[in-house]
């Protein structure tokens, strides 16, 4: 009976494993379903049966790509090389030109050793050819306080026009031309516009130095005439005629240093400096010393600034050493030594004299002039943004407004001389006042009268009169200058009025 019941109850278990399915703890594998699948002639192919170990598989004939990082960021510069090379005479004439200036050389790749591995970064982002990052040695030397003669400034050598359509700020504080980012990004955005705009890099570069519309033209004759429509094939300027081949001589150098009996200083492959933010005006004195590091070190890093202060909402962050970056956050959260800023704006809110600006602002004439750059024999205009002291513990922070767009402007001091003219009949003070355009007050003073007084005709009035004027009366009277000796400067009358406009200065 015993045997029986066990019996029984193995065969009641037997047949319930027969009615199931796996359970999500069973082992056993369970081949799943192909999915159906139109986009393929073959099924996919799914492994069965139990586990097994995963062997080594046979790796004959399969090449395996390196993943080593650059050894330094001149070899990161060399693999990135993507320009076609130039060969011409003019390149080999450079190349020993280079070649024959290790000095030159040195001093040059020293300076950019500050600049390089950010532009690398930038051009690679980009996907451009690294080449362009060697394109300030041959603009500027990797200057970024360099100015040509026709006014293109900076490491990138933008003129202020240029600066302006691709939004680089000049202003009375600051110039964005010389700014290692802003000028940077500047400089590729426009490289990339040219070299979309000619389909080649040696054209674009052409553009870049000579202009864009310059090489539009150059193209155009060549094809009217049926020629080549290449680099070497325009006719351009001298100094655009060698501009690829001093880059491509540069390159040449990069690329094989020894073979020119060059030493090209060991630049490594990481970054030199980083941003700071900077949430008030702080004077760069202050900051040089919050960093622990020169001050020609920072002004090498934010060569942009005009001034002692760092106006922070127009210049939001600076570029300090990447070691120093840290240092000076502490430092700066540390600080409580008193303000941080000793200099301001102020808006000039007439035109005025600089000995009168000076007088308002509590500052010495010549360290006004100086701080200002304002030239001699020049009076201040009205709306113009004039960095002075700031008192102690007293002011705002200047303005985003003033900080982006201020700017100084000037109008050339009127010299008055003392002259004579004749009345005419029933001429009177207040007569002769509006005919010469001054003040009647003045008139009557100059020759103790009332304001109601009333001259001779034929009788001499005295008047001090701006030189332009004095020469217009002696004309009209036939009148000579009255003896007596003319004060150096007075504040502008009005100033008299002429036909035609003013030549001004053209953006080049």
């Amino acid at each position: 009976m015993k045997i029986l019941h066990i019996l029984g109850l193995a065969s009641l278990l037997w047949l319930t494993g027969c009615a199931t399915t796996n359970t999500p703890g069973d082992n056993t594998p369970v081949p799943l379903p192909a999915p159906s699948d139109t986009s393929t002639s073959q099924a996919p192919q799914y492994p069965a049966g139990p586990l097994r170990p995963i062997t080594a598989g046979a790796a004959q004939g399969h090449v395996v790509a390196g993943i080593s990082a650059p050894s330094d960021l001149w070899d990161r510069i060399r693999r990135g090389f993507a320009m076609p090379d130039l060969e011409t005479d003019q390149v080999r004439d450079r190349e020993q030109w280079y070649a024959t200036r290790p000095d030159y050389m040195q001093r040059m790749t020293e300076r950019s050793s500050k600049y390089l591995f950010h532009i690398v970064e930038e051009l690679e982002r980009r996907g451009m050819p690294t080449e362009l990052a060697l394109l300030p040695y041959i603009e500027s030397a990797f200057n970024p306080q360099a100015i040509s003669s026709a006014k293109a400034a900076g490491m990138w050598q933008f003129m202020p026009a240029t600066g302006t359509y691709f939004d680089l700020k000049q202003n009375a504080f600051r110039d964005d031309r010389r700014d290692v980012l802003a000028s940077t990004r500047a400089a590729l955005d426009y490289l990339q516009k040219l070299h979309g705009m000619f389909g080649d890099w040696h054209l674009a570069l052409a553009a870049y130095n000579w202009g864009e519309g310059s090489v539009a033209r150059a193209i155009a004759r060549n094809e009217k005439q049926g020629l080549g429509t290449g680099y070497t094939d325009l006719n351009m300027p001298a100094e655009t005629r060698m501009y690829v081949p001093k880059l491509q001589a540069v390159k040449n150098i990069v690329a094989e240093p020894t073979r020119f009996s060059t030493d090209l200083p060991v630049i490594h492959n990481h970054p030199y400096f980083q941003s700071v933010e900077i949430t008030r005006d702080i004077d760069v004195k202050l900051v040089a010393s919050l960093a622990g590091i020169r001050l020609e070190d920072f002004r090498a890093l934010n060569p942009s600034l005009h001034k002692p202060v760092i106006l922070s909402a127009g210049m939001p962050q600076i570029l300090l050493p990447w070691d120093n970056a840290q240092v000076f956050r502490k430092n700066l959260a540390a600080y409580n030594e008193g303000q941080y800023a000793s200099w301001t704006v102020w808006t000039v809110p007439n035109t005025m004299s600089v000995t009168a600006a000076a007088q308002r602002v509590g500052m010495d004439v010549g360290d006004l002039r100086q701080m200002n750059g304002i030239p001699p024999r020049m009076m201040i205009k009205a709306g113009s943004a004039l960095m002075v002291p700031r008192a102690a513990g007293k002011g705002a922070d200047v303005s985003e407004h003033v900080a982006d767009n201020g700017q100084i402007a000037f109008t050339p001091e009127i010299v008055t001389r003392r002259t004579a003219v004749r009345a005419g009949k029933r001429d009177t003070v207040a007569s002769i006042a509006q005919r010469y355009k001054v003040k009647a007050a003045d008139v009557a003073d100059w020759n103790d009268l009332k304001l109601t007084g009333k001259f001779k005709a034929g009788e001499k009035v005295v008047m001090y009169l701006p030189v332009r004027l004095t020469a217009i009366a002696q004309a009209r009277t036939g009148a000579r200058p009255a003896a007596g000796k003319a004060p150096a400067h007075t504040t502008a009358k009005v100033s008299p009025k002429r036909k035609g406009g003013t030549p001004s200065k053209r953006k080049r």
